[in-house]
């Protein structure tokens, strides 16, 4: 399979709309039409229904299969332009939204004040979106945070050679209105609030998914879900009762509307590790800043 003829397959596939994809792509309709003709001839089957443009069983299929194809491609291209050793005149780097974001704010601050010629970038992303960013070359390096066991590594997504360094851990609190009735209580276990209705927010919060892997238990239901990464208002669904969260114990502990009730031992932690594909010059500097 081509994979030129891959990436016009899922920009087609997600726009729904040759016309669109063609617009996006810089190509004419009609070379998007060969182009996605030329890969069902090769796969031997449909892969787009023309009316309404939506995947065909076996178009579903290659999707799933599609994105780590081209991400890994992404992370080869990115990896040999870093290999060339072409003194880099920029830092781009970014964050996951509960990475600590403050703390390689002041490193790049540093960076640039002793590398004033250094143009310097910072964008807090999704967790996934820090290291697909890592691995295509779009970062130079990232923060990304995580919960896990305390012996164990964050479970980044596979995308290519990339190197993680932990440079922090903090403790873990569920966070409940403060008028839940488990508000008071000391310390709370994990596996005791599974039946609880939890708020899906992926990107600001623990991924309910990852909330039963490290608990080893099933429940963790979604009771809201929450698409953003502003902490401000997850915290404030949470006072409202749309349902829990698990955060780093810090981050609530000053709201007078919110209670952060710290997990029983054993207990998961709240990782943060900076990822990278290489780190030289301005990178590396900034890299040297964020060990603990």
């Amino acid at each position: 399979m081509d994979p030129h003829l891959i990436r016009t397959f899922v920009t087609v596939a997600r726009c729904a709309s040759f016309s669109t994809a063609a617009e996006e792509l810089g190509y004419t309709q009609s070379a998007v039409s060969q182009q996605i003709a030329a890969l069902e001839a090769d796969l031997g089957v449909p892969l787009l229904r023309r009316r309404p443009v939506t995947p065909t069983d076996a178009g579903r299929r290659l999707l799933e299969h599609a994105a780590p194809i081209l991400l890994r491609l992404d992370a080869a291209r990115a990896d040999i332009r870093r290999a060339s050793g072409a003194p880099p005149a920029h830092l781009r780097a970014g964050a996951s939204p509960l990475a600590d974001s403050g703390r390689l704010a002041e490193a790049l601050v540093r960076v640039r004040r002793s590398m004033p010629r250094v143009s310097v970038a910072l964008s807090v992303l999704g967790r996934e979106g820090v290291v697909t960013g890592v691995a295509r070359g779009e970062l130079d390096l990232g923060l990304v945070d995580g919960v896990t066991a305390p012996s164990d590594p964050l479970r980044l997504s596979d995308a290519g050679a990339l190197t993680s360094t932990v440079v922090g851990e903090s403790p873990l609190a569920a966070v409940l209105p403060a008028g839940h009735p488990l508000a008071g209580r000391a310390t709370l276990r994990l596996d005791d609030l599974a039946d609880a209705w939890w708020i899906d927010a992926p990107d600001a919060a623990t991924p309910l998914a990852q909330l039963r892997a490290v608990a080893r238990a099933d429940g963790f239901r979604s009771g809201f879900g929450y698409d953003g990464a502003e902490l401000s208002v997850l915290l404030a669904l949470v006072a409202a009762g749309a349902g829990l969260a698990l955060l780093p114990e810090s981050v609530a502990r000053d709201r007078p509307d919110v209670a952060a009730v710290r997990l029983a031992a054993p207990a998961p932690v709240h990782r943060t590790e900076l990822v990278h594909g290489g780190l030289t010059g301005p990178a590396a500097a900034c890299a040297r800043l964020l060990q603990p």
